[in-house]
């Protein structure tokens, strides 16, 4: 049973924190997605029915409500806490909402709408009260000034200018000229001073009185978001060492920058946790917050990850990921199973942690990450990816990943890597090239983690390389004993390989269609494939003959894997299904919907009662082991029954037929409620007592009873029983009462024709019996007249 899902929660746009540091807000098609910033669990979503996505949103300054506006043109406010969409209205622009900001008070709300209009409106009184025109493309910034008193909107478009609006007389009072793309942010220093950032790399100061700009500063990188240091605070860490205008910029280098305004000088630059390569796009920041109340910046990266820096070191703390895209492979790291590390469409692996869902994102690989297994002690695990390389990771005592050894050789990118199952010896891959390479594993790599996070990893080479299909090579496996190995292939074959010279030991024959995984048994000496023609097949090792055929799937079988000890396959589909097979019967025992599209990831834990799953429609699944739950709950279950069945045997010895009843109805038998109503009427006055106790049973217990007799009037023994109850029913609930009673129209429409054909029965028996009556009269009489006329 699922007992646990990692689903996105971000999908892209302006993510916003609660003032008091504890709710994130993200955007997520359509909805907005509400999370606890400590722990990284979803706490609700704020979603209509069928609603188109969600363009813009923004909280009020005092936390209490968040205004959205969608694609259907609507705008609404949500109380978030219950949550409940209060109210919603018609934007009045022709064109989606790009953009909202709240006032500082919460009584206004500003929407700067693709059709070139800022609008604003009064949230007590639910009214628009300016239509300001002047812009020139899609508004995407609008801001308040921080002073509500001055009754000032900022904005910004496509035309990258900054226009200052006074709102009391709906005229548009300045125009700041000086950015050649578009402002990404704008940020007050104090009531005068206003900061500015651009796509085109350089950030702005403005003099508000003057409205003239005061500095510009080159920044070297495409701006998204400039955000202000506070003046107080110790700050020295990051190289602010005077008094004065410092900011930070977050951009598409993906580094944060710490920037003194007076001198235009960097003076603190974030290390760069990745290699450089020629497209930063894909690192980039698209979003940088501050937030006060937790002494934290927060940054959002393109790739959806949202992290949390301390605000006076910038030292990394929880790191969340939004979206993971199309998941490839997964696999429970570290001790207990504590942590899932996880291969995405992308080249940075992230590892999450299972309490908290945090997440550290690794960098490394330069391309996809296509697979990646883990030793056995959970510690030490390893990766590969299209850039042709395998790294090595090790897990610190803290939890903190690090790489600590790579590898290359292959000649296309490598798709498949199984560990050594005993020690942390030696790795298998295999590859687009057809190859087969086993790399030891230096016994140095173990003593030097400690130290593995200042020293640069250490160089893998290739101990045996042998070609090993004619095509891909999907899945690579390794024995228990470490003296196998097992390799599918795109050429529907299957082999098994010595470990020690990699020389082919045999070849499993018989798929019809190409082979996506290979697993040896844990306890026999048997292997197990999967394949695109929708069967797995289980070979032996000693003759290589196919042993049991399991089928059932209706796609390509991507993954299987032993559970229950060796008892068990557990297999996944290219539909999202999962099948368990119980492999001494040969049958399917359940068939678990867990997924949308392609399940790519399945792993079991060491306990073997635990199971994750991951797939295309990005989603991640925790499976539980229920059996012996399930079994205990009907075992509870059952045991219950028993003592219910004898208590009501003793009540209705002891003629105590109220609770008799209500025992009955909570067993929810009908049979059995039937048998205490014949009880209690074959009791002198019977009619009188099944009154009383009718009577006075609850309502829920009331509406048991109705659905009940209807299922006994649909038998002519038991419609007399039935009959009795439903007067007594009719006779002491008011009609008003009955209409509210759950399911009577059902109740009602199954009584009426088979209470009719009863009636009809009983008056045609009636209409015999008077007739028989009626001859045996008649025929009495005859007998007297015969008898009296002897006589005479």
């Amino acid at each position: 049973a699922v007992s646990r899902r990692i689903e996105p929660f971000y999908k892209g746009g302006r993510v916003q924190i609660s003032r008091d540091g504890r709710f994130m807000f993200c955007p997520c098609g359509s909805k907005v997605n509400v999370l606890d910033v400590e722990t990284g669990a979803l706490l609700h979503s704020l979603q209509q029915e069928e609603e188109e996505d969600v363009t813009a949103f923004v909280l009020s300054p005092d936390d209490e409500v968040l205004l959205t506006s969608s694609r259907a043109l609507l705008l609404r406010v949500w109380v978030w806490r219950e949550p409940r969409c209060a109210r919603a209205w018609r934007a009045l622009h022709p064109l989606p909402v790009a953009t909202m900001a709240c006032d500082p008070t919460a009584t206004l709300l500003a929407t700067g709408g693709c059709d070139s209009t800022i609008k604003v409106w009064d949230l007590v009184r639910h009214y628009c009260t300016h239509n300001l025109k002047g812009s020139s493309g899609v508004v995407h910034l609008v801001e308040f000034h921080p002073d509500s008193s001055r009754l000032q909107l900022f904005s910004s478009s496509m035309d990258y200018k900054i226009r200052i609006w006074d709102l009391n007389s709906s005229r548009c009072v300045a125009v700041l000229d000086g950015h050649f793309s578009a402002v990404t942010s704008l940020a007050f220093a104090d009531g005068n001073t206003l900061l500015s950032s651009g796509r085109d790399k350089i950030c702005m100061v403005w003099d508000l009185e003057s409205r003239e700009s005061k500095r510009t500063i080159p920044v070297y990188e495409t701006v998204e978001a400039a955000v202000l240091l506070p003046e107080k605070g110790d700050f020295s860490q990051l190289g602010v060492k005077k008094q004065g205008l410092h900011f930070v910029t977050a951009g598409s280098k993906g580094v944060l920058r710490v920037w003194e305004a007076a001198s235009a000088c960097c003076v603190y630059s974030q290390p760069v946790p990745f290699e450089p390569r020629e497209e930063p796009s894909e690192r980039s920041l698209c979003q940088c917050l501050a937030v006060p109340a937790r002494g934290e910046l927060v940054t959002v990266s393109l790739e959806h990850n949202v992290l949390f820096y301390e605000a006076q070191t910038l030292q990394l703390r929880p790191q969340l990921a939004g979206y993971n895209e199309e998941v490839l492979d997964v696999k429970f790291l570290g001790p207990g199973d504590s942590h899932i590390a996880v291969a995405t469409n992308s080249p940075q692996l992230k590892v999450f942690e299972l309490a908290t869902s945090h997440c550290q994102i690794l960098y490394g690989h330069t391309e996809t990450i296509m697979a990646l297994d883990v030793f056995r002690k959970g510690l030490m695990f390893v990766t590969c990816a299209k850039d042709r390389s395998i790294r090595v990771w090790r897990m610190g005592k803290a939890g903190r990943v690090v790489c600590v050894a790579q590898g290359l050789g292959h000649a296309h990118g490598v798709g498949a890597v199984a560990c050594s199952r005993l020690k942390e010896s030696f790795v298998v891959t295999s590859s687009q090239d057809c190859t087969i390479k086993i790399w030891d594993i230096p016994e140095s790599l173990s003593s030097k983690a400690k130290a593995a996070s200042t020293s640069s990893p250490e160089t893998l080479h290739a101990r045996v390389t042998e070609r090993g299909h004619n095509k891909d090579i999907n899945s690579v496996a390794v024995s228990p004993n470490d003296k196998l190995l097992a390799t599918g292939s795109q050429d529907r074959l299957a082999k098994l390989w010595s470990c020690s010279d990699c020389s082919l030991l045999g070849v499993f024959s018989g798929h019809r269609r190409g082979i996506w995984c290979v697993q040896f048994s844990p306890v026999d000496q048997v292997l197990a494939t999967s394949s695109a023609d929708g069967t797995l097949k289980l070979w032996g090792l000693r003759d290589f003959s196919c042993l049991k055929t399991f089928e059932g799937h209706d796609a390509s079988v991507l993954k299987i894997i032993f559970v229950s000890r060796g008892a068990q396959l557990l297999s996944s589909g290219s539909d999202g299904l999962l099948k368990l097979w119980t492999i001494k019967t040969n049958e399917c025992v359940k068939t678990l919907d867990g997924h949308e599209d392609k399940i790519w990831g399945l792993h079991s834990n060491k306990q073997d009662d635990m199971v994750v799953t991951a797939s295309s429609d990005s989603c991640i699944t925790l499976w539980q082991d229920v059996t012996e739950i399930e079994e205990k709950e009907a075992q509870a279950k059952q045991e219950e029954q028993i003592m219910k069945e004898q208590e009501l045997s003793n009540l209705l010895h002891e003629k105590r037929y109220l609770r008799a009843l209500g025992l009955a109805i909570s067993l929810d038998r009908p049979h059995t409620v039937l048998m205490v109503v014949k009880a209690i009427l074959k009791e002198p006055e019977g009619r009188k007592h099944l009154e009383e106790n009718i009577v006075r049973l609850r309502r829920d217990q009331k509406e048991a009873v109705l659905a009940f007799l209807v299922t006994w009037n649909t038998n002519s023994r038991n419609c007399h029983e039935a009959q009795a109850v439903l007067e007594i029913l009719l006779r002491h609930e008011a009609p008003d009462s009955l209409l509210q009673f759950s399911g009577i129209k059902p109740a009602v429409e199954s009584l009426l024709p088979y209470t009719e054909r009863h009636f009809q029965r009983l008056s045609r028996l009636l209409q015999a019996s008077m007739i028989i009556d009626f001859m045996w009269h008649n025929m009495r009489l005859g007998d007297t007249a015969q008898q009296d006329g002897g006589t005479l």
